[in-house]
């Protein structure tokens, strides 16, 4: 890594706007953890302009920057509107530009970012690759002998939560019910790159749940990654070509709404007007995109009378997914379709807006500090009784069935995405 000054391209109104009240502190994940300065939104914002100004080097703000999980609760909380995701994102770009990375970190954020997330026909090889390794007999042998645990990145701990993952023929049709496009909106579904690979029974239940409901469908061949992976990793200038891409599609497949299911990947479609908005080209274009994009909650809370329901006699409670509730401002709309559910008892949790600790790839590469993230959370979870606890985001549902491991509640609890317990709750069945 480079030891030289930084200079971050940050606009100085930008982070001059926080005045160092200390309302982001009590919402700061990482300040419930460390209880320092530098593990709180306005420390960082600090230690930037410090950066920013030639005061501090690369070395002297990684490490606290590294550490945020971009959970983005700071931006609800700040009284002045400072809009720390934007800038954290810009920080991270300049500084991976300038960092030398080993050769193994080079090649995994190649392979990851850029031969694999953009292209769904190679995710399908993914998830087939999974699917063979869980029913061929490899996975029962690889937890037999226990050689996961000695392989980095807490394999064993991801590995034995892994869904049962779909195989690589599995597709989703192309469109459904067109004709009836006079009566509803056309839905574009955005299926997302991770979410096709290790949820696509998600993705078979969210386009069963949009046909119950009367829209038409369209499955655009032509979408890409959404970009908040590499957004987040500061790989911008990349982010920002995945998005023109799906704005193009967009625009090619002429749908009145584009859905998806997945609280971090809706976030990046509903910021693609801040990523590009000093493009002249694409600027106008990205505006009129985000106007379509939806959360899957956000479009059934939208329809006159959900499908009929029959009932889950279950308590339920619900975890909020950061960027779902901080970014896109959707909350109320899964707690409304949870209790629209006949026989069930909804349990509010206390501290449901915090993170739990997954945040993309944090719970690898800050795996310690996440899991303490996560054992706090669970302690709420378990302060309901709540027998299932509903998600709206992958990587959510994973951390979720990992705390319910750790906390020993396998076969006592489960975690569930919303739209497959909706899906679960439908009395007419749906084929697609």
């Amino acid at each position: 890594m480079q030891n030289s000054t930084l200079a971050l391209g940050i606009s100085e109104d930008a982070l001059l706007n926080c005045i160092q009240c200390g309302s982001c502190l009590p919402v700061c994940p990482t300040y419930k953890i460390e209880e320092k300065e530098t593990a709180t939104p306005r420390g960082r914002l600090a230690l930037m302009k410090g950066a920013q100004d030639g005061i501090l080097q690369i070395g002297d703000i990684t490490a606290s920057l590294d550490m945020c999980l971009g959970c983005r609760a700071c931006e609800v909380a700040c009284p002045s509107g400072v809009q720390y995701g934007h800038i954290l994102e810009q920080a991270k770009d300049v500084i991976s530009a300038q960092t030398d990375y080993t050769l193994p970190v080079k090649v995994i954020r190649n392979v990851f970012m850029k031969q694999l997330l953009p292209h769904p026909n190679r995710m399908k090889w993914v998830r087939g690759s999974i699917h063979l390794y869980q029913k061929s007999g490899m996975q029962k042998l690889v937890r037999k002998t226990g050689v996961l645990k000695v392989m980095p990145w807490h394999m064993d701990t991801f590995e034995a939560v892994l869904p049962e993952v779909s195989p690589m023929s599995a597709k989703l049709p192309k469109e459904i019910n067109l004709k009836e496009a006079k009566k509803k909106p056309v839905i574009g579904f955005f299926t997302g790159c991770i979410q096709d690979a290790m949820f696509h029974e998600t993705n078979v239940n969210t386009m069963k749940l949009l046909k119950a409901a009367g829209f038409p469908i369209i499955v655009p061949e032509s979408q890409t990654c959404c970009g908040a992976i590499h957004a987040h990793a500061g790989e911008k200038d990349h982010a920002k070509e995945l998005a023109k891409k799906n704005i193009e599609m967009l625009e090619n497949v002429g749908a009145d709404y584009l859905v998806n299911n997945q609280g971090g990947c809706g976030a990046m479609l509903k910021e693609y007007d801040e990523l590009l908005a000093e493009d002249p080209i694409w600027a106008e274009r990205a505006k009129e995109f985000v106007k379509k994009v939806k959360d899957i909650n956000e479009i059934l809370v939208l329809v006159e009378e959900l499908p009929p329901l029959k009932e889950i006699n279950e308590v339920i409670t619900y975890q909020d997914s950061c960027h779902l509730a901080n970014v896109q401002g959707v909350r109320l709309q899964p707690r409304q379709l949870i209790q629209a559910i006949p026989g069930v008892t909804y349990q509010e949790m206390v501290g449901a807006g915090t993170c739990c600790g997954s945040a993309g790839t944090y719970n690898i590469t800050h795996h310690d500090h996440s899991m303490e993230i996560l054992d706090h959370k669970m302690i709420n979870v378990l302060n309901t009784n709540a027998t299932t606890v509903v998600v709206a985001n992958p990587g959510c549902l994973l951390q979720m069935k990992i705390g319910i491991q750790r906390s020993g509640m396998e076969g006592k609890i489960r975690a569930v995405h919303i739209v497959d317990l909706l899906a679960e709750a439908l009395r007419d069945p749906v084929e697609i």
